[in-house]
């Protein structure tokens, strides 16, 4: 099932990759210049050097965050990252970022692959791509997604209602949102929301995705700087252990059941006010210092994984759904 095709690295040039799989060669690998089209979820705070690295050196894409709003902090971690040879990917979080300064900075860096979040996909992706950046732009929605690809971004990443963090205040699950904006565009697709092992990759290949994006599961993971408070919790949840905040509101969220989301349930406010202090809860393992933001799909985790395992196990999964789809 293995494949061979050579791909620019960035410290030594063109390198043959090999796929794990035949479906690995295809737009999104090419784009990401990686050999297995797996994404690690542009987290704040989380998805730094540490976490990212340990995706990239598996075949698969980390990605440095900016939400945090840490610009300078978030630059020496692409140095780091730089420093390690690792191809890697940079998630511009427009809401988040107000130094339009960023983008001249991930071109300098040599970063190859950006996705555009939390604004106009018209805002950064032409300066990006006459730099001759790939640009995937994050849409909740068909009406986002044909913006997108209007604004000429080279593909999407198709979020649904489900994944953990900042999501649209209507929220669309994976399962109808994928295969719906499949039919009305053409650039390839990268599927979030709901997905954490090869079946889940597998049922989004077959709704039109070429490569997907883990979150939560990656939060849970061993590299993963968080406290281990937080992914105790998460190894803890049931599926119905997220909640929907700011509805009324945007952006809205989808966050672990605690005392603090469970406060601001019904709150007609706009709950930011009332986020917290993201580093207690992060890095200090207090659970009610701010809104944990995870996925539905926590409730399918049940055990800390090294990102190797993680991704060794998916591609696995990967392959024998997909054997058994075609031999039955």
């Amino acid at each position: 099932m293995n494949m061979r095709m050579w791909i620019n690295h960035p410290k030594l040039g063109d390198i043959e990759v090999e796929y794990p799989h035949t479906l690995y060669d295809n737009r999104v690998s090419r784009h990401l210049g990686v050999s297995i089209p797996i994404v690690q979820a542009p987290m704040g705070w989380i998805a730094r050097s540490q976490l990212a690295s340990a995706v990239s050196a598996t075949g698969a894409c980390g990605i440095i965050e900016t939400s945090s709003g840490e610009l300078d902090a978030v630059k020496e971690e692409m140095k780091v990252m730089n420093d390690l040879g690792h191809r890697y990917g940079v998630n511009i979080a427009q809401a988040f970022v107000r130094d339009p300064s960023i983008a001249e900075f991930v071109i300098d860096q040599g970063i190859k692959f950006v996705t555009t979040s939390a604004g106009s996909p018209t805002k950064y992706t032409g300066i990006l791509k006459e730099a001759g950046l790939t640009v995937y732009h994050v849409v909740p929605t068909l009406l986002a997604a044909k913006k997108a690809v209007d604004a000429g971004v080279d593909g999407l990443v198709v979020e649904g209602g489900e994944g953990g963090g900042f999501k649209s205040p209507s929220p669309v699950s994976t399962m109808v949102l994928l295969p719906l904006v499949r039919e009305h565009v053409s650039v390839p697709i990268i599927a979030a929301g709901g997905i954490n092992d090869g079946a889940t990759m597998a049922a989004a290949f077959a709704l039109g995705a070429e490569g997907v994006q883990m979150g939560t599961q990656m939060v849970a993971s061993f590299e993963s700087p968080v406290h281990d408070n937080w992914k105790n919790a998460i190894l803890d949840a049931k599926e119905t252990d997220t909640l929907f905040l700011n509805q009324k509101h945007s952006p809205a969220l989808r966050a672990l059941r605690t005392g603090r989301s469970e406060r601001l349930l019904d709150s007609t406010e706009n709950v930011f006010g009332e986020f917290g202090n993201p580093i207690d809860l992060y890095f200090g393992g207090d659970m009610e210092a701010a809104i944990a933001l995870s996925g539905q799909v926590a409730g399918r985790i049940s055990k800390i994984r090294t990102v190797q395992e993680i991704i060794a196990d998916t591609v696995d999964e990967f392959t024998k759904t997909i054997e058994r789809l075609s031999t039955n």
